[in-house]
């Protein structure tokens, strides 16, 4: 006789958050909540928990010895490398480049 796998229970929320909002802000959240085909509690929970992992992202603190902070500080005070490929995508006329907009 086989086992009988079961779904995962997803995780009871338990706790809630409210806002008060403009009407016009509501309009603009719904509508964008619309367009994901979600509804909009998921639309602003989602987009507020990636704006949080952002924030939270951009507070990591980088932790190195002092031999490899001294490096990667002279590597930052170094002036820049020459690349001629990347010199001469600069210097030439692109296509994106419109009458009277040419590189010099």
């Amino acid at each position: 006789m086989g086992k009988i796998r079961s779904k995962p229970t997803p995780a009871v929320k338990a706790t809630k958050v409210q806002l008060r909002l403009r009407p016009d802000q509501k309009a603009v959240l719904a509508r964008a909540a619309q367009l994901r085909h979600t509804s909009l509690s998921t639309f602003m929970l989602e987009h507020a928990c990636e704006a949080a992992q952002q924030v939270l992202a951009e507070q990591v603190d980088i932790v190195m010895s002092p031999k490899d902070w001294e490096a990667f500080r002279k590597a930052l005070d170094a002036p820049p490398r020459v690349i001629p490929a990347l010199k001469k995508l600069f210097t030439e006329a692109s296509i994106f480049d419109g009458p009277g907009n040419s590189a010099p």
